[in-house]
């Protein structure tokens, strides 16, 4: 068999198979001496076939069989040894004038080729590592919940200052229709509250979605919308009050501490403070990193410039899968996976260029803190390595799970790379500014 690889551009490229006679007929003499036992002919006892009528009734059908498997381990074999690094899979070029009585067969296969390019991650960027802080304004408010959360909800027959009101805001057109929880001191004018002074349960209350709170972001929280329109939202929404309760605050004492971070953690009012400011200054941390793993992928997406085999990909996008792609169908599929695409292969040179690899030993301590941190949520905060050696490998025998928590070990060691390479500007700022900056204004 001769095999050879014709090249069309850098990520392009055609295999051109030849087979000739003795690359399969051993194998098609041997299946038609099994047939022959077996092959009935009209006019023939079954076994009693002539051969050569065997081999015409059965002849080509082998014949197509034992090529196609000759040929498909052959292109195996041949990618492994020429170390090609393919998108997708080989496509055959149909042809249909294909003479299978001919001395020598010809098969030409499409390949997409894993582009060559370069990396660069300490490349001249705008990136920002936000340090986000939990500010005093943040920290008495976390407390005033806490309070609220604690305390005693008092039922009211009508809407008086400082009641808390559940109930369902609705706009059929928008298709909005949250059931929420709302104080009247989260409007930001005293006018939109005052509208629901007196009111009780059953009624309805007009109100408009355009500058409802200090923060458009707010639109997100209570009436369930998306931050594509939050800062254009313009539109009447119905509020019914279901029920209207005020909070008596709950007091702040050794009780409420112990209840809230066990027994003699938190002994004061300023631990108290400092424990909700750790805590809260840990979650912006992940939030943070989050936001800087996205600003640094966008920003190797946009400036990490190769090319894709587009084209084979999108008819290699037609075959794959149970459901058979239509072209315009692999278009749309290709449209949306092209610019993940090009971030797998990003990262894949990120880890390569930094020989950065991930072993089971790795994803075992990652799988472990995160059962670890689980279980403190759940009270448990002193397990055995015996107890969560056991949930660890209960986790990682689920294959869906090993891929998942494999992704994240990736994207943990991406973000320690990036952070030492990229060079990002560090930025502190507050809570609400950290959500300005990732929301926009």
């Amino acid at each position: 068999m001769d095999i050879k690889r014709v090249a069309i551009d850098a990520v392009n490229e055609t295999i051109v198979m030849t087979v000739v006679h003795m690359d399969y007929k051993g194998q098609v003499a041997k299946r038609l001496n099994e047939k022959m036992p077996l092959a009935q002919v009209k006019g023939f006892r079954k076994g009693q076939v002539p051969k050569d009528l065997v081999e015409k009734q059965y002849g080509k059908g082998i014949k197509k069989e034992e090529v196609k498997k000759v040929v498909d381990l052959a292109l195996e074999r041949y990618i492994q040894s020429e170390r090609l690094n393919l998108l997708g899979t080989p496509l055959l070029k149909e042809n249909e004038n294909l003479d299978w009585d001919a001395e020598e067969l010809v098969f030409e296969y499409e390949i997409g080729l894993v582009p060559n390019f370069e990396l660069d991650l300490d490349a001249k960027n705008d990136i920002v590592k936000y340090v986000v802080t939990a500010d005093d304004k943040l920290i008495d408010g976390q407390v005033e919940r806490i309070q609220k959360q604690f305390g005693n909800a008092i039922p009211q027959e009508a809407v008086v200052e400082g009641a808390d009101l559940k109930g369902i805001f609705t706009n059929e057109a928008e298709g909005i229709g949250n059931t929420t929880t709302i104080s009247l001191s989260v409007f930001k004018d005293k006018a939109t509250a005052d509208k629901f002074i007196g009111k009780k349960v059953g009624d309805v209350v007009t109100v408009n979605t355009k500058d409802l709170f200090e923060d458009d972001h707010q639109l997100m929280d209570y009436l369930k919308v998306s931050h594509d329109v939050v800062h254009t939202l313009a539109v009447d929404v119905d509020f019914t009050i279901e029920a209207i309760t005020v909070s008596e605050p709950a007091e702040l004492n050794q009780e409420l501490f112990d209840k809230l971070f066990g027994e003699g953690k938190v002994a004061s009012l300023d631990e108290l403070k400092a424990k909700i400011k750790e805590d809260a200054e840990s979650q912006f941390a992940q939030q943070a990193d989050q936001k800087l793993l996205g600003d640094v992928t966008e920003f190797l997406i946009e400036n990490t410039k190769f090319d894709l085999p587009a084209e084979f990909l999108k008819k290699w996008l037609q075959t794959v899968g149970e459901k058979k792609l239509t072209a315009e169908e692999a278009e749309v599929e290709y449209a949306r996976s092209e610019k993940g695409l090009r971030f797998q292969l990003i990262e894949g040179k990120a880890l390569a260029q930094n020989d950065i690899k991930i072993t089971f030993e790795d994803l075992k301590a990652f799988t472990a803190k995160n059962i670890r941190i689980q279980m403190a949520q759940f009270g448990q905060t002193n397990p055995t390595d015996e107890e969560v050696d056991g949930i660890v490998a209960r986790v990682l025998s689920n294959q869906d799970e090993v891929k998942r928590l494999s992704d994240q070990v990736v994207a943990e060691k991406l973000l320690e790379l990036f952070k030492e390479k990229a060079n990002p500007t560090t930025k502190e700022v507050t809570y609400e500014e950290f959500i300005a900056a990732s929301y926009g204004e």
